[in-house]
């Protein structure tokens, strides 16, 4: 699957917070879907490219199809902000939603052991989100 990432959007950038909104919001939408494994890292230390990255697995192709839409409904819908490219929709096996500075990967269970995102940006500082979405849902917090 090739991925293109979008430039960052200024707006975030100048106002970090709101990648951090937009970050849990799908962190929380990921979970109100039945992910597992949720992670959210943040990136800022370590690249100038994106704030966060949400980390998801789910079970099927079907159950990665309603977190992405939902995802991008909470995003979109009530948050006012634009998704800026989507890839992997069509496989299913790792779903990319780029906003900007914040990058959202849903995966199914060997693709996310595959590719080991957390341990490739194994410096990244995890958002503690056991508070929004409950102990079940997240990993390593």
């Amino acid at each position: 699957m090739a991925i293109s990432i979008a430039s960052p959007s200024t707006s975030s950038r100048i106002n970090p917070e709101r990648s951090l909104e937009l970050a849990l919001a799908a962190a929380r939408t990921a979970a109100d879907n039945r992910a597992t494994d949720i992670v959210v890292l943040d990136v800022r230390e370590l690249t100038s490219e994106f704030d966060y990255f949400v980390l998801a697995t789910g079970t099927s192709r079907r159950q990665l199809h309603a977190i992405a839409e939902e995802t991008d409904h909470v995003l979109e819908d009530e948050l006012h902000d634009r998704r800026l490219g989507r890839e992997g929709y069509d496989e299913s096996r790792w779903i990319l939603l780029d906003y900007g500075n914040v990058v959202i990967h849903l995966f199914d269970q060997e693709t996310r052991d595959y590719y080991r995102l957390e341990d490739l940006w194994g410096q990244a500082a995890r958002v503690d989100i056991s508070g929004i979405i409950g102990p079940r849902s997240a990993s390593g917090v």
